[in-house]
């Protein structure tokens, strides 16, 4: 033992902290450098999870391996081209919208201009800062999204290919997943855990974002609002971005709310989805979410950001499964490491370790 309390032959702490920061740069250098294939790949990986109980149940049933397999891959493909054509659909319809909106947007930005003149701002100056704002600009930016998505060929391809190798291995990864747990089963048990809860993570997200979406059209047929089925399937879609899904979402009804009955139908707009994703999405999703999961409400932001970071938009869709990836490979899979669960969000490792120190505790 040195004089410092650390033991001889062992690095300082604040020395393994600088080395384990200086590793998670590295290897988020390393993610985004491969972002384009690393988030197809988890896409690919949580979707087969996902959906690996129907294969499951189809082989206790009798059914033949293969028949599962490709009922599973069936199932993923149909819910990746809906999810893709809703996306193209809203980018579309809204660049087809906005022409219309021409005159409108022009007496906007007249009614803005003098609004600027009355605040003391010279003409010149106004007509100039008002100038500025052109919708051909941003139709122009809505086709750029809508090319990127058409071109996303290369990604779709390798996709759908890992998915089909995945539904294969995931025929008989149950049974691999025992033999390791002979003799890594905190591994295993942490591999379990992250498919239970994704699955969970993702069931409890699509029932609040059904939720979220009959409101969400209601309320933008009330305002008279353009496609309001259209935006409901977006803000359904953004649902499983945490936390700043909805705003996403928000952005196509409330600029139609802008052109369709100015200022106010847009703050209406803004008003009423505020309120319904304060409700929904910021109340009581993420208190049902986190002891779902297991994830602190304010990890589970921190992820969004993180993983947005590393691998761009689909980073955002896939932030908490991911951090439960990583949870359980680090964290719960290491004994060494399970003081950290409590700290990170698991109510059941809290609760644990609770009913331990009441029990090592002697009597008053």
């Amino acid at each position: 033992m040195s004089s410092t309390g650390t033991p001889k032959g062992s690095l300082a702490r604040p020395l393994v902290i600088l080395l384990g920061l200086a590793s998670v740069a590295v290897a988020t250098g390393g993610a985004r450098a491969f972002r384009d294939t690393l988030g197809p790949a988890f896409l690919a990986l949580v979707l087969v999870v996902t959906v690996h109980p129907l294969q499951a149940w189809l082989r206790r049933h009798g059914v033949p391996g293969w028949i599962g397999v490709v009922v599973v891959m069936a199932t993923i493909y149909a819910i990746l081209a809906g999810l893709l054509v809703a996306l193209v659909a809203s980018a579309a319809r809204l660049i087809t919208l906005l022409p219309d909106y021409r005159p409108q947007f022009e007496q906007l930005l007249d009614q803005g201009s003098r609004w600027l003149e009355d605040l003391g701002v010279q003409p010149q100056q106004a007509s100039a800062a008002v100038g500025r704002l052109d919708l051909s600009k941003l139709a122009g930016v809505l086709r750029k999204i809508l090319s990127g998505l058409a071109s996303v060929g290369s990604s779709l391809v390798f996709l759908v290919t890992l998915v089909f190798f995945l539904a294969i291995d995931g025929e008989s990864f149950a049974r691999r997943l025992d033999v390791v747990a002979g003799s890594r089963p905190l591994l295993a048990a942490a591999l379990r855990d992250f498919a239970r809860n994704t699955r969970r993570y993702l069931a409890v997200s699509s029932l609040f974002g059904l939720v979220v979406a009959a409101l969400d059209v209601l309320s933008l047929q009330w305002l008279a609002i353009p496609l309001p089925l259209l935006w409901g399937l977006l803000s359904f879609i953004t649902n499983y971005i945490p936390n700043i899904g909805f705003v996403v979402g928000l952005i196509p009804p409330a600029l139609l709310g802008l052109l369709e009955g100015g200022v106010i139908r847009m703050l209406w707009v803004v008003v009423v989805y505020s309120l319904v994703n304060m409700v929904v999405q910021s109340f009581i999703q993420p208190k049902i979410v986190g002891n779902v999961v297991r994830l602190s409400a304010t990890l589970t932001f921190l992820s969004v950001v993180f993983w947005a970071y590393v691998l761009g938009p689909l980073g955002a869709l896939l932030a908490v499964p991911m951090t439960l990836l990583a949870k359980a490979l680090l964290i719960d899979a290491d004994p060494a490491a399970q003081w950290l669960r409590p700290l990170l969000g698991d109510t059941a490792a809290e609760a644990a370790g609770a009913d331990g120190s009441a029990r090592a505790s002697p009597p008053a």
